[in-house]
């Protein structure tokens, strides 16, 4: 029976950790990248009925959604190549003290790691998800009203996809500093 939260943290195993990373990376930026996709989508659908000549031009707001879902994939796929370097079987629950082996530590410490890296990669997707959709309906909207508004909307919807290149790019430098032996 476990009395605390931190017991149940504790017992699980590092490799655990590490696929929960993968797998938080996938989800968030393919949850994300949908939500974007169904927010910018509809609004394009709808705004082209008023004007049929801004559905090309939208079509940005769905391909900036598309690559959040890419940078997950990629985020994935470098953290399971990490995830084969995890080589030291650790018993859990795993009692630490000073004179545990280092390299348990740096198995423990390197799962929460990856996990931390995946989480990063998909809550910043899963936000630029949202916010480029958000942007991506807007455009659509304002372009339809009026075309000289476009260049200047697509300038926000860049700096909202921006947020997923951020994530990516910090999750792959943690991917990088996470020790395994």
């Amino acid at each position: 029976m476990y009395n605390s939260w931190l017991e149940i943290i504790r017992s699980i195993s590092p490799y655990n950790w590490a696929l929960y990373g993968i797998a938080m990376a996938l989800f968030l930026s393919i949850v994300g990248a949908a939500w974007g996709i169904f927010i910018a989508g509809t609004s394009i659908v709808g705004a082209s009925v008023k004007a049929p000549r801004i559905i090309s031009k939208s079509l940005i707001s769905i391909i900036f959604c598309e690559a959040l879902g890419i940078y997950g994939v990629i985020v994935a796929v470098l953290l399971h190549i990490k995830l084969t370097g995890l080589k030291q079987e650790v018993q859990v629950p795993l009692v630490l003290t000073d004179k545990t082996d280092p390299l348990i530590m740096n198995t423990i410490w390197g799962g929460w790691g990856l996990f931390a890296a995946g989480l990063t990669a998909g809550l910043s997707n899963f936000a630029s998800g949202i916010s480029v959709g958000i942007t991506g309906s807007s455009c659509a909207l304002a372009d339809a009203y009026n075309s000289d508004l476009f260049v200047r909307m697509l300038m926000i919807e860049i700096c909202a996809s921006v947020i997923a290149l951020y994530g990516l790019i910090v999750a792959v430098v943690s991917i990088g500093d996470v020790q395994l032996t």
